[in-house]
């Protein structure tokens, strides 16, 4: 397998972060400060220019590049390279004095006023034709230096718009998407009930906050629109840069589990996919270990987004942030640990923001690199001091990624449908916390899964978890089949394959699309449980785990039954069932129980898969990047006691230093482990 290194010409990992050099015009003391301070910290890249659109046009049509392109060269000059941001994030005032039509319409149909930020309007063709006449120029300046290595389109895709243009270009795309068929439509959307039947394309408007919203079919739709109508903007930049030189890749900055936009409609028009990671460390919801393992899982979905190649971390704090609702200091060593783990989830930069605090505004507090002391002997400054010398020490693992055999499927549409339904219990669907927690019982055993979508290629893998699979998309049905017949082990769970795309539910029983057959059962009821309520389910092996939230009643057909419901009317009926199908197995789990109780199925899946299991100490990940001529083992130890780890071998990276066999990682320590 060979690597495939995103920017040789940094020799390796990217460490940078967020610059700001146009809040320091009037101190070129400052500004030179910077570059010695870049350069004692380890960084090798900057960001430059996402949110400086009123500095680079002043006024319209007046464009100073000059500080911009003196930046970049005496960055370059110190061997520290370029990120160039295109300043769409936010709107400079002259824009929206002189086209107010530029600022976005909320859900009450109330146009926004100038301020903020990502509050424009992706339809607005003044807005485009602004976006790009700026990025034509950036790109026109700048788009053959040798310090600009990539081009990060706008900044944090969110929201939707609800002005007369949004309104007209959602019609045509239902238009399209409906084949200029109203009644195609109609019968999609069932408007037979309460009389929702519309005569023509004319008639149909967003889910206002004061209109339609109990149409399943629009508001899926409308979340589909606003992620298409935003991909379609992020297209136009795109478009535009490559258009004056096509060798430099683009990004956009993602976050997190974003629910407004499918991100896995946009990550193909990007050449990387890159995202901001801001955890709450140390809330008093969870252990530390606990919000590692959840980020881990953040870090496999972007991982996935383009699979087989590395992603990065865009955005992160060195120290606290500005916005949360307790904004807490990270302790000692803790960035350390989070910076190694995005690296050893497949990340081939650590990133942050910001550079340098600004004196004022909103972020005026947010963590940075350098804090208003302004001095290289703070506490953070050492900290990411320490992990620019830790990235120039594994820098040989840039370029390889993480291959794993097991997958968890997630998708964005079918959390959209399971929110909207109206029925379970309205305030425990946990769709995500589901998902994420069913993912970190897998961790815990040493395998690292991907995250992808019900519709994407599921050959490399052998063992696929699909948790609350409501919405069955096209070929979603025959895709398990195909898996599970060639001898993959699938788990699925309660709520699988009630509706198609539409939200139409399916006839026959569930779970529909001919996936009653895979499992050999069908569900004929799902009681939803009070926060009080408990149900149980007894093994064959005479343990029992605990029901909560929901239990389906089974039909079974010719599955074998491994457990059964211990209490209720259903009691003795099936709650865990597994059918052979072709080569593999479909195991159905009716009820929703903690995922580290069903940690004896999730091994025996994987003992049938062949997949080796290693029950790593608590708090305990390993992940392993694989390319050129070895592996790279990460151990990253989250808790505040030392942790032993047997069975490893190879040179640590880290301590510079041989293993052999035992492994001991101290409190918040690590180690990467190198294996040809």
């Amino acid at each position: 397998m060979e690597k495939k290194i995103l920017f040789p010409r940094g020799g390796g990992f990217l460490h940078g972060g967020d610059y700001n050099p146009e809040q320091w015009l009037d101190r070129p003391d400052i500004l030179e400060e910077d570059v010695r301070l870049m350069k004692k910290a380890g960084m090798n890249s900057a960001t430059l220019g996402v949110f400086s659109w009123s500095a680079l046009e002043p006024a319209e049509g007046e464009f100073h590049f000059a500080w911009l392109e003196t930046v970049i060269d005496r960055l370059y000059e110190n061997g520290i390279y370029t990120v160039l941001s295109t300043p769409s994030g936010a709107r400079p005032a002259w824009l929206d004095e002189a086209y107010p039509e530029a600022m976005r319409v909320d859900r009450t149909g109330m146009r926004a006023r100038h301020g903020g930020r990502h509050n424009h309007c992706m339809s607005s063709p003044v807005y485009r034709e602004k976006v790009a006449l700026i990025d034509r120029k950036l790109a026109e300046r700048f788009g053959f230096h040798p310090g600009v290595i990539m081009y990060h389109i706008s900044n944090e895709f969110s929201g939707e718009c609800f002005c007369p243009h949004c309104i007209e270009r959602f019609r045509a795309y239902l238009a399209r998407r409906y084949d200029n068929d109203i009644e195609k439509l109609n019968a999609a959307w069932w408007t037979a009930f309460w009389s929702h039947r519309y005569n023509n394309f004319r008639q149909i408007e967003p889910p206002f906050s004061n209109g339609e919203n109990s149409v399943m079919g629009l508001n899926m739709e409308w979340k589909r629109f606003t992620t298409w109508n935003t991909n379609d903007f992020m297209k136009a930049e795109i478009e535009v840069l490559r258009g004056v030189n096509p060798d430099i890749p683009v990004t956009a900055n993602l976050m997190r589990l974003f629910e407004g936009l499918d991100y896995r409609k946009m990550a193909p028009d990007m050449d990387v996919v890159s995202w901001d990671n801001y955890p709450a460390f140390h809330n008093d919801r969870e252990t530390l270990g606990e919000t590692f393992g959840e980020t881990a899982f953040q870090h496999a979905v972007m991982r996935s987004l383009k699979r087989g190649k590395p992603f990065m971390m865009m955005e992160s704090a060195p120290g606290l942030v500005s916005w949360q609702a307790v904004n807490k200091m990270k302790r000692p060593g803790v960035h350390l640990l989070a910076c190694l783990q995005a690296i050893a989830c497949g990340s081939d930069s650590v990133q942050y923001f910001q550079w340098r605090k600004g004196r004022g505004s909103y972020e005026q507090f947010h963590g940075a690199v350098v804090d208003h002391l302004g001095t290289d002997d703070t506490r953070v400054f050492r900290e990411v001091a320490e992990v620019g010398e830790l990235l120039r020490k594994i820098a040989p693992a840039a370029g390889t990624i993480v291959k794993s055999k097991a997958a968890l499927l997630f998708d964005w549409e079918n959390r959209w449908a399971i929110a909207d339904v109206k029925a379970f219990s309205q305030d425990s669907k946990k769709y995500e916390e589901t998902c994420i927690d069913i993912w970190k019982a897998f961790l815990r055993l040493g395998v690292d899964m991907d995250v992808v979508g019900s519709d994407e290629d599921l050959d490399g893998y052998d063992v696929v978890a699909a948790p609350m699979l409501y919405m069955l998309q096209p070929g979603t049905a025959e895709n398990l089949k195909r898996f599970v017949g060639r001898g993959g082990q699938l788990l699925a769970t309660y709520c699988t394959g009630y509706v198609d795309r539409e939200q139409l539910c399916f006839l026959g029983g569930f779970p529909g699309d001919g996936l009653k057959e895979v499992f050999g059962v069908v569900s004929e009821e799902i009681d939803s449980l009070y926060p009080s309520d408990r149900n149980g389910i007894a093994l064959e092996d005479g343990s029992r785990w605990e029901v909560r939230d929901y239990a389906e009643v089974l039909r079974v057909r010719d599955a074998r039954v491994l457990g059964r419901y211990t209490d209720d009317f259903y009691k003795g009926t099936a709650a865990l069932t597994c059918r052979e199908y072709g080569q593999g197995k479909a195991y159905y789990m009716a009820a929703r129980t903690a995922a580290e109780q069903m940690t004896p199925l999730f091994e025996r899946m994987l003992a049938d898969a062949g997949i080796p299991v290693r029950k790593l100490p608590e708090g305990v990940e390993c992940h392993v990047r694989s390319g050129g001529s070895g592996s790279y083992a990460f151990y990253i130890n989250s808790t505040s006691e030392q942790a032993v780890i047997s069975g490893v071998t190879g040179r640590d990276l880290v301590t510079d230093t041989e293993v052999k066999g035992e492994l001991t990682l101290p409190a918040l320590g690590a180690a990467v482990l190198y294996t040809q």
